[in-house]
């Protein structure tokens, strides 16, 4: 999907894209030609979307070469140098923590650092919101603080966080089982 390949659009709720096999095998094709800018392999099927921008890498890479892949309509990526930002006044002030772990956030921007565009005070690290995004899913992602869910899901999901399409994984059956047995005397 990040391989700059046009593609029918599915519907939000399903679970296939469809992709035409001739296209996939020109794209491995021209993948083999391109290098990682971040490890300096070949294979990089993912160019930044930025007009003009040759910088290619390895979906892998992304994280390490703090680079953006957008995980809804055009499945856009980005390099590190024209990913989007997030719109800050300021950086976290010293002693900040982030809401999720409870962890210093230092005290600069970065890639790593995130903040809640709705309540703009509580901050993440870019790990915990997207550990966050996976067990929540799409029906129950929001802020943790003060619970916003449209303008943080969208924001979020600008600035590279997966929020996959499904229910929280606490739904499961299988992921509370104790809770499912009975105690007898």
């Amino acid at each position: 999907l990040f391989a700059n390949i046009r593609f029918e659009e599915s519907g939000p709720w399903e679970e296939t894209v469809r992709l035409p096999v001739e296209t996939i095998r020109c794209r491995i094709k021209q993948a083999d030609q391109k290098q990682c800018f971040v490890c300096g392999e070949r294979g990089a099927a993912i160019s930044c979307a930025e007009r003009g921008c040759a910088r290619s890498f390895h979906l892998p890479c992304a994280v390490d070469g703090e680079c953006v892949t957008q995980f809804f309509g055009q499945h856009r990526s980005f390099c590190s140098e024209h990913r989007p930002r997030q719109a800050v006044e300021a950086a976290p002030s010293q002693g900040t923590e982030c809401v999720i772990c409870l962890e210093p956030m230092g005290d600069s921007m970065s890639y790593q650092t995130l903040k809640c565009p709705a309540c703009k005070d509580t901050w993440f690290h870019r790990s915990c919101v997207q550990g966050q995004a996976m067990s929540s899913g799409t029906m129950c992602f929001q802020c943790p603080i003060c619970q916003d869910t449209e303008q943080f899901r969208a924001e979020m999901s600008t600035l590279g966080i997966q929020i996959p399409v499904r229910r929280p994984t606490w739904w499961d059956d299988s992921t509370y089982p104790s809770l499912l047995r009975r105690r007898s005397r």
